[in-house]
């Protein structure tokens, strides 16, 4: 049977139109095979897993130093007890910058007023009445604490000894830390993947299964800090003589401990 020119066309063009639609049908449903194929499971949890952890380590020499000094001065007036400890504080300060420690790593902790009170009692009535105890200020202490960092390691000891000489009533909390220990982490961490890894590694051949991939992982670690403790007392440090004090920085270990769980099969 002849069909009209018109409509052989018609058809040819339905044809090719469904054989379009089912080849791209075809290619969408092989990119997905492909897919499950490079990622088994990715909907379904692991079930098959083995954990192990792993421990690094990695050393640097600390490159800041951090103390703190304290001021107390005690008046009748207020405004007499600030005059006095910002006289002494700002001597201090002057000492540091002197030194070449800047602004920006000389910080203020605290600062406190506080009042003294006395309390009076008073006199019975003969009516059994005792009026109540009344209390009056009689001076304040005013108080601040003051964080020095200092970048030049060897000038430590000095600054501590400097501070200690000019009537401040405490410098302690001397303590050496690493200013960017984000690389010494990034290493310490890097040791401890590997040991990891390498466990994993052991116990999978000896299990007689293959890792498959990585399904958890978790990180504990940080600095160790030992701070050393001093006072211009400990010091030795007089009015008017300042003994600068041999105060080794030493090294720091940064430790990273980790968790990771691998799916096997």
């Amino acid at each position: 049977m002849n069909l009209p020119e018109n409509i052989q066309i018609k058809l040819w063009k339905v044809v090719l139109l469904c054989g379009s639609v089912l080849a791209l049908f075809l290619l969408l449903l092989s990119i997905n095979e492909i897919r499950a194929f490079m990622q088994p499971f990715p909907s379904q949890a692991a079930t098959n897993t083995i954990t192990v952890s792993g421990s690094g380590d990695a050393l640097s020499k600390p490159d800041i130093a951090t103390f703190s000094f304290g001021v107390t001065e005690t008046a009748k007036q207020v405004g007499d007890a600030q005059a006095a400890a910002t006289t002494k504080t700002d001597a201090a300060i002057k000492a540091m910058t002197d030194a070449g420690v800047s602004m920006d790593d000389i910080q203020t902790l605290s600062y406190n007023i506080n009042p003294h009170y006395e309390y009076t009692g008073s006199v019975c009535t003969s009516n059994g009445y005792c009026p109540p105890s009344k209390s009056v200020i009689t001076g304040y202490d005013v108080s601040q604490t003051v964080q020095v960092k200092v970048r030049d390691l060897s000038k430590a000891g000095t600054l501590l000894a400097a501070v200690g000489s000019l009537g401040v009533q405490n410098v302690d909390s001397l303590q050496f830390s690493i200013d960017k220990p984000e690389a010494i982490q990034n290493q310490a961490r890097a040791k401890a993947i590997t040991a990891a890894q390498t466990k994993a590694d052991t116990l999978a051949r000896e299990l007689g299964v293959h890792i498959v991939r990585v399904v958890n992982f978790s990180e504990n670690g940080g600095g160790v800090v030992s701070p050393i403790m001093y006072s211009a007392k400990a010091m030795n440090i007089a009015s008017d003589v300042a003994v600068a004090p041999n105060i080794p920085a030493g090294q720091q270990k940064i430790t990273s401990d980790v968790s990771i769980t691998y799916e096997i099969r």
